[in-house]
């Protein structure tokens, strides 16, 4: 992996998680992922190891969970 990937779910928690991030983080160095909108990644989040999010997987593969605004169960729903 190249680049970080950022995975949140579009709530409040999350939103200001990714503001933050893309004030630190090139923008070009990471991908922001939707989980509410592109459920079809929540897969890969888990295979990873996300368990909540938002979550910050870094290029390395290691998973910073950041605050909490719902676990990757709730999204699945």
């Amino acid at each position: 992996m190249s680049k970080s990937i950022f995975y949140h779910a579009g709530c409040s928690v999350c939103v200001s998680a990714e503001q933050g991030l893309l004030n630190l983080i090139e923008p070009s160095k990471i991908e922001v992922v939707h989980l509410g909108e592109n459920k079809a990644r929540i897969a890969e989040a888990e295979t990873s190891g996300v368990k909540s999010v938002p979550a910050l997987v870094t290029p390395e593969g290691h998973v910073l969970h950041i605050n909490f605004g719902a676990s990757i169960e709730d999204v699945k729903g």
